[in-house]
């Protein structure tokens, strides 16, 4: 009986037996190294450049202390026509403008109800002038006691004198100009009810003008008649229009804690009246000298920019403005500095700088 011999070509191979003895080299493991140690230097080189910090330069020009105020624009010389008793307006000159002289006629009140008492009183006047006549012929027949004859002539001259004041109050009723010019403003219409003190009419003369500005009580010391000042109003947007310090009140506002001080302004002024005002009264001014931005004096240093790294520096401050403080010693012009000189910035750090765009004025 033959035996079957297996077929060895369908056989499966085993697999090579591994060479454990070779190892293969981290490629991997290398490159996230060299990755970390990349990113971390540039993390050192980013962090030891410091931060980036605004910077402005040391200039020279004119430093100027200024005393702040707000006021309005009125005329020099004017005057404010009020009615003296409550009434309603029925005639009025519509005259806003034009030229009136003292004593015009500016506007009327209703004066009927005064009028009747006028006349009533003069009815009164009749009567007791023909009892006085009576009177008095009756004293002359002895007809008469003394005492009925004074006390006659006492009501006679009792009821002129009410006759003289209601005549004079009637003048109440009558708005006049009270000076000779413009009249300014004219308020009002008629039928309005008005009380007594109602300012209707504004006269005065157009020119000059000046500002009355109040300054706060602390400011006023600084403020001396001569000194200019410097103008802005609203309609006439950043520009600085001229001004002179001519009167300053001896007495100030206790309750507003401020005193009022009278600008007087050149005749072309483009400034008319009523306009609100703000002023910048030059009290002390400094020519060719330097200065440094206002932010960027801290507790009278500043932060000097040299080598690409920050150095604290005590410097000796003359005027401080708004915009720009005087330094009067420790620094250069054209030296640079940090503006602003904020808290987080340290004496010795490196720091990037931004150039100025302008420098100070």
């Amino acid at each position: 009986m033959d035996m079957l011999t297996p077929d060895r070509s369908n056989a499966i191979a085993a697999p090579p037996a591994v060479d454990r003895g070779r190892r293969r080299f981290p490629w991997r493991g290398l490159l996230s190294i060299i990755l970390l140690f990349g990113a971390l230097a540039g993390l050192a080189a980013w962090w030891l450049r410091g931060p980036l910090i605004a910077t402005a330069r040391i200039t020279r020009g004119t430093a100027a202390e200024i005393v702040y105020a707000t006021g309005a624009v009125e005329p020099e010389t004017w005057s404010r026509s009020t009615p003296l008793v409550r009434g309603r307006i029925v005639e009025r000159c519509r005259c806003e403008g034009k030229l009136v002289k003292a004593g015009d006629v500016l506007a009327r009140l209703d004066d009927k109800e005064a009028l009747a008492t006028l006349n009533d009183l003069r009815a009164q006047e009749e009567f007791q002038r023909l009892e006085f006549e009576r009177q008095t012929q009756l004293l002359a027949r002895g007809a008469a006691t003394s005492q009925a004859y004074q006390r006659s002539e006492s009501d006679l001259a009792r009821i002129r004198a009410q006759i003289a004041a209601q005549t004079q109050r009637l003048d109440y009723f009558k708005l006049v100009a009270p000076m000779d010019g413009v009249v300014l403003k004219e308020d009002g219409e008629v039928g309005d009810m008005v009380d007594p003190g109602t300012i209707l009419y504004r006269v005065g003369l157009e020119k000059p003008l000046w500002v009355v500005a109040d300054v706060n009580e602390e400011d006023i010391p600084r403020v001396q008649v001569g000194q200019k000042a410097l103008l802005r109003a609203d309609a006439f947007g950043n520009q600085a229009l001229p001004g002179t310090v001519k009167q300053i009140t001896p007495a100030g506002d206790p309750v507003a804690k401020t005193f009022r001080v009278r600008i007087g302004l050149p005749d072309n002024t483009p400034l008319r009246v009523g306009m609100s005002v703000e002023a910048n009264i030059v009290s002390r001014e400094t020519g060719d000298t330097l200065l440094a931005p206002a932010n960027a004096v801290v507790n009278n240093s500043l932060m000097v920019i040299d080598g690409g790294r920050v150095h604290r520096r005590a410097v000796r401050i003359g005027i401080r403005g708004s915009a720009a403080v005087e330094i009067l010693d420790g620094a250069r012009e054209g030296e640079l500095v940090a503006a602003p000189a904020t808290a987080d910035i340290k004496d010795g750090e490196r720091i990037r700088v931004i150039e100025p765009e302008t420098s100070v004025p």
